[in-house]
């Protein structure tokens, strides 16, 4: 088996990062400063594109490597440990994203288009910043594989490619989360009694995702 192995994503584990996982397997500070250096953009990447708030993305960077230094002699020194950090980080920021309400600003018109019947919606700015509020509601109450695709691709503009990427899973298992996602929010948005029956989804509305956005 060569130094350059393939990883579970695919991609050619670098020999220095094989030896810099060997070193931090062995306690080697420096080593670990090394792979917290070398790990931290990707990581804080996908903690800011889910939470959107750079003081929670920076938390979580220091909740995750903290999670790695814990768990350093168990990391493997044949396989890239990029996969489980972004897991750990997801796990940190979906607890996070329980606690606290969605801003409003990334309710974005792709997702408006997709949800809402034009010609039914409230002219009126209160009432369309009510209408915000219930949907970032629905989104947070979604379950946490739903709730990141949803934010990641139309909250924070990530492609599929991209989404499937920091999240670690197949592109079509994104387009199959981000139907049934929708769906589910839009069964939300009916039975939600603050529209007061004035919410009507788009008639025959269906998920189209580009895997070329």
């Amino acid at each position: 088996m060569t130094a350059d192995r393939q990883d579970v994503e695919g991609r050619s584990l670098d020999p220095a990062e094989a030896a810099l996982l060997r070193r931090i397997r062995e306690d080697d500070l420096d080593g670990f400063e090394a792979f917290f250096e070398r790990y931290r953009g990707p990581v804080f990447a996908t903690a800011y594109a889910l939470l959107g708030e750079r003081q929670a993305a920076e938390e979580v960077l220091q909740d995750t490597f903290s999670k790695a230094f814990e768990w350093r002699r168990r990391l493997r020194a044949d396989v890239s440990p990029l996969p489980w950090l972004h897991r750990v980080a997801l796990n940190f920021c979906y607890s996070r994203l329980s606690r606290r309400r969605l801003p409003w600003e990334p309710i974005t018109d792709t997702m408006a288009h997709l949800l809402f019947d034009h010609g039914a919606e409230p002219a009126d700015r209160a009432e369309l910043t009510e209408l915000r509020e219930i949907v970032r509601d629905g989104i947070a109450a979604l379950p946490a594989k739903h709730q990141a695709v949803i934010v990641l691709f139309y909250l924070r503009g990530r492609s599929v490619g991209e989404t499937a990427e920091i999240l670690g899973i197949p592109a079509g298992t994104v387009k199959s989360r981000l139907h049934f996602g929708l769906r589910s929010l839009r069964e939300r948005l009916e039975d939600d009694r603050r529209f007061g029956g004035a919410y009507r989804p788009l008639a025959g509305s269906e998920t189209v995702v580009d895997g070329g956005r």
